[in-house]
């Protein structure tokens, strides 16, 4: 079983930043693929980030591209997303994931564990 802890979401003025943190339970957080999902009311939950078990290749949903960051700290299980320049339409609920036995990607199906999420609100 593995248990994932999102924290760092908040309420942000336009063009702020915000750093996420998503803490894991497991002795094995080294081998897990790791990804931010975002789900906004009314909408479906859509891929926002990706990084492989030891940070050599991450994705970026091109909305956020140049904007946020995923990276990750395996001495301490955790994954962050840092997010800059934020805009109004990257309101949401944010979600860690995690794929224990795959290369993870932009796909909901991939991941085995999820967070219960954290808010982020952007507006002035």
């Amino acid at each position: 079983q593995v248990q994932l802890v999102e924290s760092g979401g908040g309420l942000v003025q336009p063009g702020g930043s915000l750093r996420l943190s998503c803490a894991a339970s497991g002795r094995t957080f080294y081998s897990y693929s790791m990804a931010w999902f975002r789900q906004a009311p009314g909408k479906e939950r859509e891929f926002v980030a990706s990084i492989t078990w030891n940070g050599g290749r991450t994705a970026y949903a091109d909305s956020v591209k140049g904007r946020f960051t995923i990276s990750r700290d395996n001495a301490k299980n955790t994954v962050y997303l840092q997010m800059n320049s934020l805009k109004p339409e990257d309101t949401a609920v944010y979600y860690c994931a995690a794929d224990l036995w795959g290369s993870g990607g932009t796909s909901k199906a991939s991941y085995n564990y999820w967070g219960q999420g954290t808010q982020v609100t952007v507006s002035s």
